[in-house]
Formats: structure tokens, sequence, C-alpha cells
């Protein structure tokens, strides 16, 4: 019973690989990608209702959401006409967020993804994106939630180069 979280991120991961067989913003897409974001919210409600919170719950967890948001903007991004800028800017937004991982990794011996309140709100942000998309224009979108995840990944990168411990939980650079 204490797994069944970790196997709702594990089939978040099935998931995401299948929304690379499906036409980008077809009916197949949306509810692949809705059943992503929900299975999100849901192991990590259920794996605190359960008292069933690990360590390994939270990388199998952060595993899987990169997978979705990789494959998301795999797939998703050659559709939309963005400037080049903007394409740069996501491109530097990766950067920083691989070196983040890559210092936490280095610094911790661990993967160190972090659940800041900027990284959750970075993930709502894009999980919102492809329906923002229908209500205002793909640039004002765009700048939105690379402002929001510029925000989250820079964050990041700098717990993870002045914190002495990691701490996965820590919910912002304010915070111990």
């Amino acid at each position: 019973m204490n797994n069944i979280p970790n196997y709702i991120s594990i089939i978040r991961i099935f998931a995401s690989v299948e929304l690379l067989f499906v036409e980008p913003f077809s009916g197949s897409f949306f509810i692949l990608y809705t059943a992503c974001g929900i299975s999100d919210v849901l192991d990590g409600y259920l794996a605190r209702k359960m008292n069933a919170s690990s360590k390994f719950g939270q990388v199998i967890d952060s595993i899987s959401d990169l997978i979705f948001i990789a494959i998301v903007l795999f797939v998703v991004i050659p559709t939309l006409n963005l400037s080049l800028w903007m394409i740069y800017w996501i491109i530097l937004i990766a950067v920083i967020c691989l070196l983040s991982v890559i210092i936490g990794f280095v610094r911790y011996r661990r993967l160190a993804f972090l659940h800041t309140y900027a990284n959750k709100a970075t993930g709502i942000a894009l999980f919102c994106f492809p329906f923002l998309c229908y209500v205002m224009e793909q640039e004002t979108a765009t700048i939105l939630i690379s402002s929001i995840a510029s925000v989250s990944a820079i964050e990041e990168l700098m717990i993870n180069l002045t914190s002495k411990i990691l701490c996965r939980d820590r919910k912002s650079i304010f915070t111990k």
C-alpha cells in the first residue's frame, strides 16, 4: 500500500512517453496531458495522506516531473511560433536547471531536485501552458511561464550553491 504513490509516479513516466506518439493539442494529447498533471498532484497527496513519503518517492516524483516536462517541451515547442529570443530564453532556463542538478549532485552525491514554492509554481504554470494558449497569445503565455521558471531555476541554483546540506523540501532560498 505504501508504494502506491511511487507506482503513480512511474505510471506518469509511461504516460509522458505516450505523449510522443499523439498529435500535440489533440483530444488524446489533452487526455494524457491532464492525466499526467492529476497524477503529479495525486502521488504527493497520497504519500502525505498515507504517511508514505520517502527519499526514493521524492526522487522518482522529481524524475517523472522532469521527463514529463522535457517530453512536453519536445512535443509542443516545434508547434509554436516562438521568437528566436524566446527559444534562447527557454534553453537558458534548461541550462541553469541542468547546472543546478550537476552542482547538487557534486555537492551532495545525490540528485538534488528541490520542492520549493517557486518550483511548484513553475510546475503549475507549465502544466497550464497548453490551456493558456487558448485564452491568451502564445507569446504572452510563454513570457509569463518563462519568467516564473527563470526565478525558480535561479533560486534552486542558488540554494544548491549555498546550502551545506541537501533539504529537498526547502520551501525557498529565504527559509532553512
